[in-house]
């Protein structure tokens, strides 16, 4: 089995990762299990901060690597909370990091506005080394809304508030292998196996 790092901590994340990768015979191993910390994310878009955690990750373990940079996008607050979607509370001045702050402060963003349409964004890279020179790039949307309360208990970040119309459920609300079908990350990551397996 290949190993490849995810540069990445979120054990949400790796579990939706892994469920795609095993069956291909690709071990995926989360970086902060090889000793490697966060990486700075000083872009404003998705694509450049999935490179630069990408190339972190292989260079701190000799190892591919695999990054993801996603989060929600709500047209009517300007595209926020955009790439700050994992820190938005603590951009808006909270004192600590949590899933139930950034809902928290969206729904207050959102207190006097018509517009809730939102979607999710996910940008997958993949680097063979920290120099390759072609990394594979793969992106994938999710259009939804945000709901007035919460529904649903799987899921996690703004999935509890993220309300699919046409299923007439919240992320939330889906089963693991529901939202993978579906799901932002689910797609990129399709789109990114494809491009694996040809590569």
């Amino acid at each position: 089995m290949s190993k490849i790092v995810l540069a990445s901590n979120n054990k949400g994340k790796l579990a939706e990762f892994q469920q795609l990768f095993v069956p291909l015979g690709i071990e995926l191993i989360n970086q902060g299990a090889l000793g490697v910390g966060e990486c700075e994310e000083p872009y404003f878009t998705f694509l450049e901060n999935a490179l630069v955690k990408a190339r972190f990750a292989s260079k701190h373990t000799g190892l591919p690597a695999i990054a993801d940079d996603s989060g929600l996008v709500v047209p009517s607050l300007n595209g926020a909370p955009g790439v700050l979607s994992a820190r938005y509370a603590l951009s808006l001045g909270a004192t600590e990091k949590s899933d139930a702050l950034n809902n928290a402060y969206l729904l207050k963003a959102l207190e006097n506005v018509s517009d809730r349409s939102a979607f999710y964004v996910a940008c997958l890279v993949y680097v063979r080394n920290e120099q390759d020179p072609c990394p594979i790039v793969a992106q994938a949307f999710w259009h939804g809304c945000i709901a007035l309360q919460a529904k649903g208990d799987n899921g996690f970040g703004y999935d509890p508030y993220f309300y699919l119309p046409e299923l007439g459920k919240t992320a939330a609300e889906l089963t693991p292998s529901e939202k993978n079908s579906i799901s932002h990350r689910g797609q990129a990551l399709r789109k990114l196996l494809a491009e694996l397996k040809n590569a």
